[in-house]
Parts: structure tokens; C-alpha cells; sequence
């Protein structure tokens, strides 16, 4: 683990210096983490881009303690889509018996621009997101699903930039399938060099008749335009929420254009 970190970190470095040339343009990065809502933007055409963290939990129905690394890759195909890969490469649980290591699930998708925002019209796009590897590791308050489709909507109002989805997932348990709905709404605002962020979700557990929610604070820093560090805790509101989870990361924008 430690060496792996150490690779990304020299990589990122190395990549950075070397695209340092004068008159270089290189775009800004567009995170979707650490918050549960995800931009309704994209990544620029011909990009890629790494949202890479940490993601400490306690308390939860199905662990006491869950450590993860989190990866999402997107890459912008063309202005209106973007593909999206996401997984888990390393969870360590511990429930009531010793702790478990193993990798986690992965999920490919896409995700497509219904409108373009300008001005105080907000951005409108969906996205389909499948699961391709499926993990014995315990899951988050949210468990987990075979496919899902997200609506998203993101617009800036006041100097404050609000991100809303609605999630709609298909959750099976044994030869039973039911549908999970999510709802979260996030709401950033610029501190000098700072990004601060609140966020409100929900999503029903349609397997305990229960329903998680939580209360998500974030916080970001540019280190360059397509290089953003984070910060974040949630806690649960619900009994059958995970209580508290924390989180860190970066978001990286690689800046040589693949096409």
C-alpha cells in the first residue's frame, strides 16, 4: 500500500513538472469527491481524469470499521459524454470477527449531457453505471447494486455552486430484485483559495426497510488548477446509517490532451 502511494504521488509529480513548458494551457480539474453528489459538468474532451482517496468508516450495520481506497477514472469523449470507471482496490473490515482484507467492487458507466448551463440555466445530464466485479467485502449504509442511473443537475446561484441528484439502483438479494432511490443535495462556496461544502442525502434500504441519510462536510484546495486536494467527514442521522466516516483524497486532471 505504501509503495503503491508512493508511485502515484512520483507520477503526478514527475507529469506535473514536465508540463510545465511557457504558454502550456492545461484545463481545470472538475471533481466529484468527496460529496455523494456528483457535477452534472464533465471532464474536457480528450482528458483524463483521477479521483483518487481514503475512505475511513465506523459503526455501521454491516462492520464496526471499514478502510478503503476509492477510484474513480473519467474521460472525456466527446462535449456532451464522458466514461466513467470506478472501484475500490483495497477494503480492510473488521465486524465481530478478525479483520477481512479484500478488493472491492468495480462499476464502468457513462454519463451524457441532457442540456449545457449558461448564465443561471443549470446543467442537466444522466448517467448509467453498471457493475462489473462483484466483492465479498461488507458495504457502506448504501449497499450495493447491479445498475443504476443518476439524474443530475449542477448551476451556480449568488456566488454559491449547488449540485442535486437523483439516484434510482437496482439492488438484489438472492432471486429478489428491488429498487433503491437516493436523493443528495450539495452546496459549495469559494473562501479565498478554499472550497467549503455542505451536503443533505438520503437513499432508502429497501432490503432492512430502513433508509440511511447523512450530513457531509468537505473542504478542497487547489494545489494547481488540475491538481485539488480534499477533506471530508459525514455522519449518519439514522440508526441504520454508518455513524461517521472521514475521508481524503485528490482530484488530478492529467495535462497532456490523449487526442
Amino acid at each position: 500500500m505504501k509503495r503503491l502511494l508512493q508511485s502515484v504521488i512520483f507520477s503526478i509529480c514527475a507529469t506535473e513538472a514536465e508540463a510545465q513548458a511557457p504558454n502550456a494551457s492545461v484545463p481545470a480539474a472538475n471533481p466529484g469527491r468527496p460529496t455523494v453528489s456528483t457535477p452534472a459538468t464533465l471532464t474536457p474532451v480528450g482528458y483524463l481524469q483521477f479521483e483518487n482517496g481514503l475512505l475511513y468508516a465506523t459503526d455501521s450495520p454491516e462492520f464496526s470499521t471499514r478502510l478503503a481506497v476509492n477510484q474513480v477514472t473519467k474521460l472525456g469523449v466527446a462535449s456532451r459524454l464522458q466514461l466513467l470507471l470506478i472501484s475500490e482496490p483495497f477494503i480492510r473490515s473488521r465486524a465481530e470477527t478478525a479483520p477481512e482484507r479484500h478488493p472491492g467492487e468495480i462499476f464502468v458507466g457513462a454519463q451524457g449531457v441532457i442540456a449545457k448551463g449558461e448564465g443561471a440555466r443549470p446543467t442537466i445530464s444522466m448517467s448509467y453505471i453498471r457493475r462489473v466485479h462483484v466483492s465479498p467485502a461488507p458495504e457502506l449504509d448504501l449497499g450495493t447494486f447491479r445498475q443504476g442511473g443518476t439524474l443530475l443537475v449542477s448551476g451556480d446561484s449568488r456566488g454559491f455552486h449547488l449540485d442535486a441528484n437523483a439516484m434510482f439502483n437496482e439492488q438484489i438479494e438472492g432471486a429478489t430484485h428491488r429498487l433503491q432511490h437516493g436523493q443528495s443535495h450539495s452546496v459549495s462556496h469559494a473562501l479565498k483559495n478554499f472550497t467549503i461544502s455542505g451536503e443533505l442525502w438520503h437513499f432508502s434500504q429497501p432490503f432492512l426497510n430502513g433508509n440511511a441519510a447523512g450530513n457531509l462536510w468537505a473542504v478542497s484546495y487547489p494545489l494547481r488548477p488540475n491538481l485539488i486536494i480534499d477533506a471530508a467527514f459525514n455522519h449518519g442521522l439514522t440508526g441504520t446509517s454508518t455513524q461517521w466516516e472521514g475521508f481524503v483524497g485528490f482530484t488530478y486532471l492529467l495535462p497532456h490532451r490523449l487526442w
